[in-house]
């Protein structure tokens, strides 16, 4: 369960009492309460009896609680599985290590395909099971791209989509599409280094961390809401290709992390930035 409102005495109190006299057994939960925002998020979870009187007995109770306080709530079976898109270019230690988890069982997501702009990955995402669509972008057929994407997630029901190292900009229209639905992940040297061949540019910098983000993706360029961060101190004897090295492997660990909070539910957008109740 997750639950938005106005802050205020007595908010969770008000939930607990309702799950309470429902005779429900509260599990986990988390709250926040942001005195920048004034806002209130709770994370919750919940064993209730299989009989559907006692969810119709929870649902009322709920319903209460959101016109008492104006509430926004929302509640998921934990057997509710995420359908995630991926999208990827030519990079693939993202895509692999997404793969990997989701084939072991690790991430609990449905992954009804993976789509990209080049044909280079294609054996490897066959050969796991998945179908592989290839969308090449170009300036004069964008908008038709777009459209096959668009449909393609409405079709198959996509909940999010996560860019594994994909290389495009997607456009305004996707973004406005699907707010709050898109992942991506960032080497963290922005604004710094941007464009080709960050981890050289670093090297030529002197950095002494190197780390990466994942965000939400808006139609500001890389300026999204960030969902989780890492970093790894290095110094002057690391070569461009062992900044390369060790930027992957964070990269692939920061994206995971945030699908992972993302499909369970534990990322609150609010304003610009996020909670992430874990």
């Amino acid at each position: 369960m997750t639950v938005r409102c106005a802050d205020g005495i007595g908010v969770i109190a008000t939930v607990a009492k309702a799950l309470a006299d429902c005779n429900v057994n509260v599990t986990e939960s988390a709250t926040y309460s942001d005195p920048s925002t004034g806002q209130f998020f709770m994370r919750s979870e919940f064993e209730i009896s299989a009989d559907p009187h006692a969810k119709r007995v929870v649902e009322a109770a709920l319903e209460f609680c959101r016109v008492r306080r104006n509430m926004v709530i929302d509640v998921f079976p934990v057997t509710q599985r995420c359908r995630v898109l991926l999208m990827v270019s030519k990079a693939d230690h993202c895509l692999n290590d997404l793969l990997y988890r989701h084939r072991t069982g690790e991430l609990t997501v449905d992954i009804p395909a993976v789509v990209s702009n080049h044909e280079v990955l294609r054996d490897l995402v066959e050969w796991h099971g998945i179908p592989f669509i290839c969308l090449p972008v170009t300036k004069e057929n964008r908008d038709e791209q777009d459209a096959a994407l668009l449909d393609l997630v409405s079709r198959e029901a996509v909940d999010a989509v996560v860019l594994a190292r994909y290389m495009q900009v997607l456009s305004p229209t996707v973004c406005t599409a699907l707010p709050g639905r898109i992942i991506n992940i960032h080497h963290s040297f922005l604004p710094g280094f941007k464009g080709a061949r960050p981890y050289h540019q670093a090297h030529g910098r002197g950095v002494k961390i190197v780390g990466a983000t994942a965000h939400y993706v808006t139609d500001a360029l890389d300026e999204g809401p960030i969902i989780e961060q890492e970093v790894e101190r290095v110094d002057h004897t690391y070569t461009p290709e062992k900044l390369t090295r060790i930027g992957r492997e964070i990269e692939s660990r920061v994206l995971a992390h945030a699908l992972r909070f993302h499909v369970e539910r534990r990322v609150f957008l609010n304003d610009g930035r996020t909670v992430v109740l874990k």
